[in-house]
């Protein structure tokens, strides 16, 4: 359930980004559906093997701001692989990157279960064993 919301939210994020800029141009809400699907893919197949040495370099302390970056190439690729999908530039897709990192942190925020839930879930938990 929260990865269909996630992927929702980003072809959401990516389809009225390309509403507003004129740098960026997705033809429909299924190809930004599926353009959000393909990112979630690469995210989760190439993503960290780009961010992996990425964050070595800067020795973690850049964790979300590498992400951010990998995100935004991994736009750029999309946008090549793509015909119904255009990105001109790099700092419009640095933006929807932004964007899509902002909005998948709200979710997650909204969706993570309060402490006393947490608490409560943990000592059910002990009590089965």
């Amino acid at each position: 359930m929260n990865l269909i919301l996630h992927l929702l939210l980003d072809a959401a994020v990516i389809f009225g980004l390309a509403y507003i800029m004129p740098q960026v141009d997705v033809k429909s809400f299924g190809t930004a559906l599926l353009i959000a699907v393909i990112l979630a893919v690469l995210n989760f197949l190439v993503g960290w093997i780009v961010r992996f040495p990425l964050n070595l370099v800067t020795f973690f302390l850049l964790t979300g701001l590498v992400r951010i970056i990998v995100t935004a190439l991994l736009l750029k690729l999309i946008d090549k692989m793509m015909s119904s999908f255009t990105i001109v530039g790099f700092w419009p897709a640095l933006l929807i990157a932004v964007a899509v990192a902002v909005v998948g942190g709200l979710v997650d925020g909204a969706l993570a279960p309060s402490p006393a839930v947490q608490q409560a879930t943990d000592y059910q938990a002990l009590l089965l064993f």
